[in-house]
């Protein structure tokens, strides 16, 4: 059995010390990194599937570390995730647009914790950056046959829908930000409106569901499970 690696990132030394024991007992391989620096070098060598990130540290803060890891091509696989006291929108913002997959207060008990790190990594490796066929839920996108079923129910979508569906269905746990998706989908060759993205979104959620597809607002979308 492959072990997942997760890599926490934080100054205070008490809340590695926590962590580290409770994601130990799950059977997780548990890294450290008191700042940003040393993380950025930590993860680098280790290419952890999980990085638990400050936001408030010294020499380097979260924000900036999250940035240079997401620079790292090594590490485009890894999910970042922020675990900080600060609770504030524009911080979370601030962090989704580093490139963070999700963002958690401090303030969450250890348990839930952990079962949320349990659901994002068993998640994420149900789901590779080439499979074929991807099962979501009850939503299954077969890439081959260009079909889309939910709850037994099938859909023929014209092929920027689909190609769409099945980008944000490739991860469900990241943000996608609009110039991402324009260049994935689009291409960078191709000159779209600024409301395409917002037509193809609102088409796939009157077939699919209102609830499919999360906007966040000044970020991207996201699917949900």
């Amino acid at each position: 059995m492959n072990q997942k690696k997760i890599l926490l990132i934080d100054d205070e030394l008490d809340i590695l010390e926590i962590l580290s024991y409770n994601l130990e007992k799950e059977g997780y391989d548990v890294f450290t990194a008191t700042n940003g620096n040393e993380g950025i070098v930590k993860a680098k060598e280790i290419i952890p599937d999980l990085i638990l990130l400050d936001v408030m540290m010294p020499e380097k803060d979260g924000i900036e570390t999250c940035q240079e890891l997401r620079k790292v091509k090594e590490l485009q696989k890894s999910l970042i995730v922020f675990l900080s006291a600060r609770s504030e929108e524009f911080s979370q913002l601030a962090g989704f647009q580093a490139g963070a997959n999700d963002y958690i207060v401090k303030l969450i008990k250890p348990k839930i914790l952990i079962s949320k790190v349990n659901a994002l990594l068993q998640l994420t490796s149900q789901v590779s950056d080439n499979a074929k066929l991807i099962e979501v839920g009850d939503l299954i996108i077969d890439k081959d046959n260009f079909r889309v079923s939910k709850s037994g129910q099938q859909f023929l979508l014209p092929k920027k829908e689909f190609d769409l569906l099945y980008l944000l269905a490739s991860n469900t746990e990241k943000v996608f930000k609009r110039e991402e998706i324009l260049e994935k989908v689009w291409g960078n060759d191709v000159i779209v409106g600024e409301r395409t993205i917002d037509v193809h979104i609102r088409r796939l959620r009157e077939k699919l569901g209102i609830n499919t597809i999360q906007t966040l607002k000044g970020i991207g979308y996201k699917l949900i499970v």
